[in-house]
């Protein structure tokens, strides 16, 4: 895997940051004309998604020092990690309600223009967990698995041999999240022509991605910590207990919102 492209100077450019920055622009300009199909101005939306980026990475980082024990604040390895995505949601969805009161918009319609935007920045980061060989999955001797080489070994700590030093062949769990959201985002993208009500979309895209997520998790096998010793009492992974909790929230969600509807 190539996990560091190059170097400029002192500083390294790496492909995770690369497919980061690549998947937050072609997000921001999603969304933005999702925005405007339900009639709301584009560059309040490129504002949004600015802020947005800036809490999702803070509630990403946030999320991480809760979860992993061994988490260094002040070292080069934690500033160039990407965090725990849900933290990153959970913190982006904060700061667009209350840029929501600020700006005086629509927090349904917002929300509708960005879900399928989120799902679209996730293919490609995930794309960039598999150049830098993180987020690895489980050994495997399924067609699909992958063996990663030192590069990746050296950058993030995902193995390369086996008990008897054979080659180990992972699941490629980033790839198959990858692949998976950009389906959903081109579903979310589809479905958004056709919604019935305000709210439909970050509310799909809630039940899709946690039923998902929690699927996914069964598969990995990278370090990813314990949130105040839940993930040791329950058995499940810290996303898996958070995809939980966002299931039962979108599916609450959805019912106020039908039941809302009529009297729209």
């Amino acid at each position: 895997m190539y996990p560091e492209l190059f170097k400029i100077g002192s500083f390294p450019v790496t492909s995770y940051g690369l497919w980061l920055a690549v998947g937050m622009l072609v997000a921001l300009l999603a969304a933005s004309r999702l925005a405007a199909k339900d009639g709301l101005p584009r560059e309040r939306i490129y504002d949004l998604g600015l802020w947005t980026l800036l809490g999702g990475l803070l509630g990403s980082k946030i999320l991480m020092i809760f979860v992993d024990p061994n988490a260094h604040v002040f070292s080069i390895d934690f500033l160039r990690s990407g965090g725990v995505f849900y933290g990153g949601l959970i913190g982006g969805f904060v700061t667009v309600a209350l840029l929501m009161w600020r700006y005086k918009l629509n927090f349904w319609k917002v929300a509708d223009a960005f879900a399928p935007a989120v799902a679209l920045g996730q293919a490609f980061g995930r794309q960039g967990c598999f150049a830098a060989g993180c987020c690895w999955g489980k050994p495997t001797d399924w067609f699909w698995g992958v063996h990663f080489g030192e590069a990746g070994n050296e950058y993030t700590g995902v193995p390369m041999y086996g008990p008897d030093n054979s080659d180990l062949f992972l699941h490629p769990t980033q790839l198959i999240e990858s692949f998976t959201m950009l389906a959903v985002f081109g579903l979310l993208y589809w479905l958004h022509g056709k919604k019935k009500f305000d709210g439909q979309i970050l509310i799909a895209y809630g039940i899709i991605y946690s039923i998902f997520r929690f699927s996914i998790e069964f598969l990995r096998d990278d370090p990813r910590g314990d949130l105040f010793g839940l993930t040791s009492a329950s058995g499940l992974s810290t996303s898996q207990l958070v995809s939980l909790f966002v299931a039962a929230c979108s599916i609450i969600f959805m019912i106020w919102r039908l039941q809302k509807r009529p009297a729209e």
